[in-house]
């Protein structure tokens, strides 16, 4: 399948017994068969000291801790990241060839990633229309409800816009977000008014995606779009969280599973919270902990070396308390770490082609497929993305709408 000459067998030396004896082995397939060799590392961690931190990590994914014989581990402290030298000592008098093997296959890898060109997916359009046409068609209709007196200064915002929109290439976007909003209002599922950059936009206003007039309020269309900048328009709607998936299912439905999926997020470990995950995994008591997490202010860009600067009574506590200091030290070493992965709360990627052509997917869960890039890097390499965040204030107001106007009598 590969080619004899892209085949390679792998052998690695973490100092596990048994491993000594499947290298032998593999060795000597390899040299009757005339295959080749590889020596590589299964690396779990950057550096050799780091090994008890990782068994920590490892307590903390599997709700364990250091105190339980029967937790996961690894066998030896051999799971760093080795230099050239350290896999020759290992490898070096057995299987010199093994080690020039890992440049070998390096030159034979290759791949670019695309920051180049965007990925949207083609709205399909009535019969006879184009793209352009039928969006600037759209617009001018909504235009008689939105501006009835039609003046010079809303036609000459309107084809500035248009003219940008369709030279950056994205009427797609502009109706793709149209038809869900589209399909939620016509299905009673209530949308927000819109908000961040794209209430700046006439168009969006004119086709509905938002509610605010940009003219009313002065807002600008280059905070949104901006000619002297190529970047993706990015549109943050609002759905009722109770239907929002309503939506999500109609997007799927009309441009196929292969082509739509949710995004994926990363929860790292924090200086508070790591604190917190890392004393649960030493067995340490909860007050203890609680103390020390207390010590450090709730601030996104805290980290615990800076608690440790700002934060005398932090600063003794690790001076004279061992268990303290092996407490944070450990936590120095995970900070920042992914702790788990998650569905992002608003994003849908939508793609002209299946995802799989352009991103890696993941399982969150049983039947729920997000990518596995998240959202700043979908944008980099040109995937259109849509915020449809679902929100609960949007449902509480319906709800208080739908009292009143049943109190009240009003059709």
């Amino acid at each position: 399948m590969f080619g004899k000459e892209n085949f390679y067998l792998e052998i690695q030396d973490n100092l596990i017994p048994e491993q000594g004896k499947v290298n032998e082995e593999l060795i000597r397939i390899a040299r009757d068969m005339n295959i080749g060799l590889v020596a590589t590392n299964d690396v779990h961690y950057l550096e050799k000291e780091h090994a008890r931190a990782h068994e920590t990590l490892l307590c903390i994914q599997t709700q364990t801790t250091l105190e339980d014989p029967n937790r996961m581990r690894l066998q030896t402290d051999e799971f760093y990241f080795k230099t050239k030298d350290q896999m020759s000592r290992s490898f070096g008098d057995v299987a010199p060839e093994a080690i020039k093997n890992t440049m070998a296959i390096a030159e034979k890898c290759n791949l670019e990633l695309d920051f180049k060109h965007h990925h949207l997916p083609n709205y399909k359009v009535p019969e006879g229309k184009t793209r352009e046409g039928y969006l600037r068609e759209l617009v001018y209709e909504g235009l008689k409800s939105r501006y009835p007196e039609g003046d010079k200064v809303v036609r000459d915002r309107v084809e500035h816009e248009l003219k940008v929109i369709e030279n950056f290439g994205y009427p797609s976007y502009f109706l793709i977000a149209w038809d869900f909003v589209h399909y939620a209002k016509e299905n009673g599922i209530p949308v927000g008014p819109g908000r961040g950059s794209a209430a700046g936009s006439v168009v969006s206003y004119a086709l509905g995606i938002t509610s605010i007039d940009p003219l009313k309020y002065d807002l600008l269309f280059e905070r949104f779009l901006n000619p002297e900048r190529i970047s993706l328009p990015d549109i943050d709607i609002d759905f009722c969280y109770v239907r929002r998936n309503e939506v999500i299912d109609y997007v799927v439905k009309k441009y196929s599973k292969e082509n739509v999926a949710q995004i994926i997020t990363f929860g790292t470990m924090m200086a508070k919270a790591v604190i917190r995950d890392t004393g649960r995994a030493l067995g340490m008591p909860y007050a203890d902990v609680d103390r020390i997490a207390k010590l450090i202010r709730m601030d996104l860009n805290m980290t615990l070396n800076h608690a440790l600067e700002q934060e005398a009574e932090l600063r003794n506590l690790y001076k004279m308390d061992s268990k303290i200091a092996q407490l944070i030290d450990t936590s120095l070493v995970l900070e920042g770490l992914t702790r788990h992965a998650s569905t992002h709360a608003a994003g849908v990627v939508i793609s002209e082609q299946p995802l799989v052509n352009y991103v890696p997917l993941y399982k969150i869960q049983e039947g729920q497929i997000t990518t596995a890039y998240p959202m700043g890097s979908l944008e980099k390499i040109g995937l259109l993305k849509m915020d449809l965040l679902g929100l609960r204030t949007l449902t509480v107001i319906s709800e208080a709408l739908k009292i009143i106007k049943r109190t009240r009598g009003i059709d």
